[in-house]
């Protein structure tokens, strides 16, 4: 018995990992779409969303059945293959970064408070007991790597290849126009994105997430958030992550005003729908980077003096704040798109090279200066 538990009980614990953060991270976004819309409908003066459920609450799952059941139409001259690929890429590479994110602190003992309850089971207690002793000192983390601020810039830019075969292989002149306007965008903004995070590898002498929170926990009082020494950085990492992600005012890939909408013009039904939650993934991610790198992920100055550090009550106040913080940089995204028009395209490219760009290299210039004669 206790061979078998030990051979599958690292398999069991990451995949029910996986799956409450993958749900967990879904019904996010699914309830970022209702409050985006009710949102919306508040700062223009209408109702927004209520028929479905009290308020409206159930609205997310109306939607998915609607996708569901709605008839998928696939153009006669696309490129099968790709057409069908490229939804799945774009989904694929928005929901990969979740491994590696930082929920929360470590737990010293989850476990413990159950094993004087089945202590006197045969079987049960000993299984209790020895899982219990596996899980001390578990991490709110899938996967912990020491180079995760480059997986989850790496993974995210391949998603830009997603939107690129949208497309490319829908035969029509408003997706390939999308599609090019995407990459474009993309890349440019990129490395403003990257240049904005060396300022903060460079404070924390690390590229672990869990190690930029803990350099964050740290750091002398008066810089306990790295938002303090890298405003500038924190600036140039949010105006970056809404080209990132194609939001107003930065969605000229999907601008319906121009190009009908974009690169998925030719999608419908399950296929519309994975673009439609690979776009709100993303935004999620950038949430929880900007969250990580510059707010203190979890961190929450001054709980330890309430609760226990490793403590249960610890842990969940703490996961519950960096949801928190989460949920404010969602509902910033929302206030701009009510808010700001979109830009001309030859305006997003100036502002991307000529001002954002040289921007983040001041910044990361100014910051190896810093650390040099701190470090002196």
């Amino acid at each position: 018995m206790e061979s078998v538990l030990k051979t599958a009980f690292p398999f069991i614990v990451a995949s029910v990992g996986i799956l409450l953060a993958f749900q967990g991270v879904l019904m996010i976004v699914a309830y970022t779409v209702l409050a985006e819309r009710k949102i919306l409908g508040w700062i223009q003066g209408r109702i927004g969303p209520n028929r479905v459920g009290p308020w409206g609450v159930l609205q997310p799952f109306a939607d998915l059945l609607k996708f569901i059941f709605k008839e998928d139409l696939v153009p006669d001259k696309s490129t099968k293959f790709v057409y069908f690929l490229a939804p799945l890429v774009a989904l694929t590479c928005a929901l990969l970064p979740i491994v590696v994110y930082p929920f929360g602190p470590q737990i010293a003992d989850p476990l413990g408070w159950l094993v004087p309850y089945v202590s006197d089971i045969s079987y049960l207690g000993e299984a209790t007991a020895w899982i219990a002793e596996q899980a001390k000192n578990m991490p709110l983390t899938i996967a912990r790597i020491d180079v995760g601020v480059l997986f989850v810039l790496g993974i995210t830019s391949v998603g830009v290849y997603g939107i690129a075969l949208a497309g490319w292989s829908s035969n029509s002149k408003y997706s390939l126009m999308g599609g090019l306007r995407s990459s474009a965008q993309m890349i440019s903004y990129e490395l403003a994105m990257g240049a904005s995070v060396l300022g903060v590898v460079m404070l924390s002498g690390t590229l672990d997430l869990n190690g930029i929170i803990y350099a964050q926990i740290n750091s002398p009082l008066y810089m306990r958030w790295f938002i303090v020494p890298q405003f500038i950085g924190f600036i140039v990492f949010l105006i970056a992550a809404f080209a990132e992600t194609n939001r107003v005012p930065f969605d000229l890939p999907e601008a319906e005003t121009e190009l009908v909408a974009g690169f998925h013009t030719e999608y419908s039904a399950l296929k519309f729908a994975l673009f439609f939650m690979a776009e709100y993934v993303n935004m999620f991610t950038v949430s929880v980077m900007c969250t990580v790198l510059f707010l203190g992920g979890w961190y929450v100055p001054g709980l330890s003096h309430i609760f226990e550090v490793g403590s249960i009550p610890y842990a969940l106040v703490s996961h519950l704040a960096f949801i928190g913080k989460i949920c404010a940089f969602l509902f910033f995204y929302i206030w701009v798109r009510g808010t700001l028009p979109r830009f001309r395209f030859d305006q997003l490219m100036n502002f991307g090279w000529k001002f954002l760009l040289p921007v983040a290299l001041a910044n990361v210039i100014l910051t190896i200066v810093v650390v040099y004669f701190l470090n002196s």
